[in-house]
């Protein structure tokens, strides 16, 4: 019973300050806090992916009943693109919190939630509808985000144009960041073989005979999807850099910025914090953040990955 008393406190507190506009204090009201939970995570997730962005820690008490990004120790940007990194050490063996895994951990989140409400609600009907609910919207934002960032409409792509989008990036070792925002520059009229060394600048080394096959193919599905589009060129780069960052805060940067603190020099912090007010625009005179992980860095402690503790 006290425990009861304490959750309704606390669900209550949370609507009055949080969510105003759900009327009810009640089951009924519970239920509908569950819903907005549950979509403005959703929308995170879909945003994370978006621009490559990995918490790392996502326990349930390391999600926001705001669907903000709170309380991360061991984050990262995706670098070279791995759908399966994780920037924590800790999470090496698992990989639970992995890039692609984190839209799945979310819903088991949520599902936590639901568990913890059900005592004011005694019915379960509701809540499993909400969870299931988020599954399938999550496909269809996912489809058109990704959309977004190629340029096409949802229409266009399925799940395995993404596939096979998926596994030419994996193979190629390549800039997650710089590949989508490079591919803002291909024209309608480009031949593929023009438009894959476009790109080029986002590989980490060089590539083979086989993955330059790989692009090539993938490019010749591509231009066609563009010459389906009426939208010209120009307004679809704009449209694309809007959605692909130029600038994401990795953690090599991050680690440089803390080594000059630790020597009294704040200047870097200074620079990427204004950097990173516009992560979408040129900014040409911040040009030497807007490139690939050294080699340097790969590896080096604080870098690449991190402890929870970090």
């Amino acid at each position: 019973r006290g425990d009861t008393v304490k959750l309704k406190s606390l669900l209550d507190y949370t609507i009055t300050h949080h969510y105003p506009y759900i009327k009810d204090l009640n089951k009924n009201g519970y239920i509908q806090l569950l819903k907005e939970v549950t979509d403005r995570t959703l929308a995170l997730m879909v945003e994370w992916q978006r621009v490559g962005f990995v918490h790392g820690v996502m326990n349930t008490d390391n999600m926001s009943i705001l669907g903000e990004t709170i309380d991360y120790g061991p984050y990262g940007w995706v670098d070279n693109y791995d759908p399966t990194w994780t920037p924590n050490t800790t999470d090496n063996a698992t990989k639970r919190y992995r890039f692609v895994n984190q839209p799945y951990i979310a819903q088991w989140n949520l599902a936590q939630l639901a568990n913890a409400i059900y005592p004011l609600i005694e019915e379960s009907e509701p809540l499993i509808e909400i969870l299931n609910q988020y599954k399938l919207s999550y496909q269809e934002q996912y489809l058109e985000m990704m959309a977004s960032k190629l340029g096409l409409e949802a229409s266009q792509i399925d799940e395995s144009y993404l596939a096979e989008l998926d596994q030419t990036m994996r193979s190629t070792y390549i800039d997650m960041t710089i590949f989508f925002r490079e591919l803002s520059k291909v024209s309608k009229d480009e031949n593929p073989a023009r438009a894959k060394r476009l790109i080029s600048s986002a590989y980490y080394g060089s590539i083979t005979q086989d993955q330059t096959e790989r692009w090539t193919n993938w490019f010749e599905k591509y231009l066609y999807k563009l010459n389906e589009c009426n939208t010209t060129d120009n307004r679809r780069a704009e449209l694309m850099n809007r959605v692909n960052p130029k600038y994401v805060l990795r953690n090599y940067m991050t680690q440089m910025a803390i080594d000059k603190a630790e020597k009294g020099n704040y200047s870097l912090i200074y620079e990427l914090h204004k950097i990173l007010q516009n992560p979408y625009n040129e900014q040409e005179d911040y040009d030497q953040w807007y490139k690939k992980r050294p080699d340097w860095a790969k590896n080096k402690v604080g870098c690449s990955a991190l402890s929870c503790s970090s």
